[in-house]
C-alpha cells in the first residue's frame, strides 16, 4: 500500500514554516476557533476557502459539495450552518461559486455522469427556473456564467430560508448571507449584489 509519503513531507514543511513565522499559532489555532464567516462553497480543488479570502485557519467555518447547493433535506450541510449559526455564532455565510464550475456545465449540457446527475438536478431547476434569461444570452459560455452566478443566489435564498437563519433573526442575532462567485482565471471574488441580513431582504436581490 502506497502510504503518500511525499504529502507528509510537505506537512511538516508547511507545519515548521508556520511555527517559524508564529511561534505561538498551533497553542492559539488547538484552544479555539472562532471565525467570523461560514464558506459554502464548491468542492473543486482549485477553489480553497481560506487562501482564496487571504484568511489564516480557524478563520473561517467550510462546507463544500459539488456546485456548492444547499438542499432542505441534505443534514450535512444543514447541520454545518446549525453548528456555525448557533455556536459558533458567525456573523457571515458566504454562499461561493466559481466559473468554470463542471457541476454547473454538466447541468445545463445533461452530460451523463452517474449518480451524480440525481445532485445536480438541483442546479436543473435553477436553469429551469431562468431558462428565458439563459436562452437569451446566445453565447454557452455566457450562459454557463450566468448560470454559476443564479445558482448562487438560489443556493443563498435557500440558506436563508432554512429554521436555522430564520430562528437566529427571529432572536436578534447579527447574522448576513451573502452571494459570491470566484473566477478561476483571475483569482479574484465577485459580489453578486445578494446581501441578506433580515427575512425581507430574501425577495429583494437578483
Amino acid at each position: 500500500m502506497k502510504k503518500l509519503p511525499e504529502i507528509f513531507e510537505n506537512n511538516r514543511a508547511w507545519a515548521a514554516g508556520m511555527t517559524r513565522k508564529q511561534p505561538e499559532f498551533f497553542k492559539r489555532l488547538a484552544e479555539q476557533q472562532n471565525p467570523k464567516y461560514l464558506w459554502i462553497g464548491c468542492s473543486d480543488s482549485r477553489v480553497p476557502a481560506n487562501e482564496i479570502m487571504g484568511l489564516m485557519p480557524g478563520e473561517v467555518f467550510v462546507h463544500r459539495n459539488v456546485a456548492n447547493v444547499v438542499v432542505h433535506t441534505d443534514l450535512n450541510c444543514l447541520s454545518v450552518i446549525q453548528y456555525a449559526v448557533d455556536v459558533l455564532k458567525v456573523q457571515h455565510i458566504i454562499v461561493c461559486g466559481h466559473y468554470g464550475c463542471g457541476g454547473v456545465q454538466a447541468a445545463w449540457q445533461g452530460t451523463k455522469l452517474g449518480m451524480i446527475e440525481n445532485w445536480l438536478l438541483h442546479v436543473r431547476d435553477v436553469k429551469q427556473l431562468h431558462l428565458a434569461e439563459l436562452s437569451g444570452l446566445h453565447d454557452e459560455h455566457r450562459q454557463l456564467d450566468r448560470l454559476c452566478e443564479l445558482n448562487v443566489l438560489e443556493q443563498a435564498r435557500h440558506v436563508c430560508r432554512t429554521t436555522i437563519v430564520q430562528d437566529a433573526w427571529a432572536r436578534g442575532q447579527a447574522l448576513s448571507i451573502h452571494g459570491w462567485v470566484y473566477g478561476l482565471r483571475d483569482g479574484l471574488l465577485r459580489d453578486l449584489g445578494a446581501c441578506f441580513s433580515s427575512p425581507g431582504d430574501i425577495g429583494g436581490a437578483e
